[in-house]
């Protein structure tokens, strides 16, 4: 019998109750495929949120000496609640757990909050940092997150262990088992993201192509033209991103593949935020022919009215797998093959 470090107790803020919901449906199956008895619970908690904006977490349920996961989704759509007043429920419920004696606590973050925001160009603050050494600070011992925009962001962390998931495998596997991969290329959106598309093009075999953007810095976030480097002419195109935000870089992506005479156009990211006018953007890209399907997680809640009835989007859940990692960090057995 593997040695665990401890009852596992899940703790969800309310913006992270439905990707919690998902681990613990995932956790049964994990624990009696690993022939191991299950030593896990759901703790319950109040979050109050007052008409000033505070926020307070209860955790209502003894806690002490439980190896505690506190799961947190900042970019839930679906509740009124904003990323910086989800990132201080998350704080606030670190805090509770601490007060009350959990042996360990970890946080699962499945997008990190101000991921982007990881280096100075000016006089400016280092928000990522400064998210990281406040939950190392108030006691958060590890953070579990998915696919990071920078990855670099681990040294951010002087005293807890950042845990860097990704989502190759998951989205892979839907890829192999939905689109003829005969007639596929790989394609990086930009030159940041090649390591990353790199890596799919090895999993999937396939050619891999890269578009250039040119940036026009006298504006912010601002690309003045797309250049694309290998050849698409008849070919269908998986564009592998990190995430999407509003979406503008992406579709100009695609406009420019199509414009070189690619067939269809399949865009897959681990964080499919789809601020803003993503959303529309992406509907019109569809009807007008430009992006066939665009293959996000259940990392960042959608609500099930948008994953259920749109045609241009899919949704593969990483739950499972984030799941695993619980399972092997409570029983001290490797997760380095789940990193891979």
């Amino acid at each position: 019998m593997l040695n665990t470090r401890g009852e596992i107790g899940i703790i969800a803020c309310e913006s992270g109750k439905p990707f919690a919901e998902k681990i613990l449906n995932c956790l049964p199956e994990i624990f009696e495929k690993e022939s191991t008895p299950i030593n896990y619970k759901y703790i319950k908690t109040n979050e109050t949120h007052f008409a000033n904006r505070e926020i307070k977490t209860e955790i209502l349920n003894s806690i002490r000496g439980l190896d505690i996961y506190i799961i947190q989704d900042v970019a839930n759509k679906d509740l009124p609640y904003s990323i910086d007043e989800n990132i201080m429920s998350l704080k606030t419920a670190i805090d509770s757990a601490r007060r009350s004696d959990a042996s360990c606590v970890t946080v699962i973050l499945p997008s990190f909050p101000y991921a982007r925001q990881d280096k100075a160009i000016t006089r400016e603050c280092i928000t990522c940092a400064l998210v990281a050494r406040e939950l190392e600070e108030l006691g958060a011992n590890r953070v579990i997150t998915l696919d990071i925009h920078n990855p670099a962001t681990v040294g951010f962390f002087r005293k807890a262990i950042l845990e860097i998931l990704n989502a190759k495998k998951n989205i892979c596997e839907y890829v192999q088992s939905n689109i003829d991969l005969s007639n596929l290329t790989v394609i990086a959106p930009d030159t940041g993201a090649v390591k990353n598309a790199q890596k799919y093009a090895e999993k999937l075999q396939r050619p891999l192509a890269i578009v250039y953007k040119q940036r026009d810095y006298s504006k912010p976030s601002t690309v003045a033209k797309t250049i694309l480097i290998g050849e698409v002419q008849g070919q269908d195109c998986l564009i592998v991103d990190d995430m999407i935000a509003t979406g503008g870089t992406i579709i100009n992506v695609a406009k420019t593949l199509k414009e070189n005479e690619a067939n269809k156009i399949y865009v897959a990211c681990s964080l499919a935020f789809l601020d803003g006018e993503a959303k529309q953007l992406m509907e019109n890209a569809h009807k007008d022919d430009i992006i066939e399907l665009v293959i996000g997680t259940d990392a960042v809640h959608q609500p099930d009215s948008f994953v259920n009835n749109t045609k241009w989007y899919k949704e593969v859940s990483v739950a499972k797998y984030f799941a695993k990692v619980v399972f092997n960090l409570n029983h001290n057995v490797s997760i380095s093959k789940l990193l891979e």
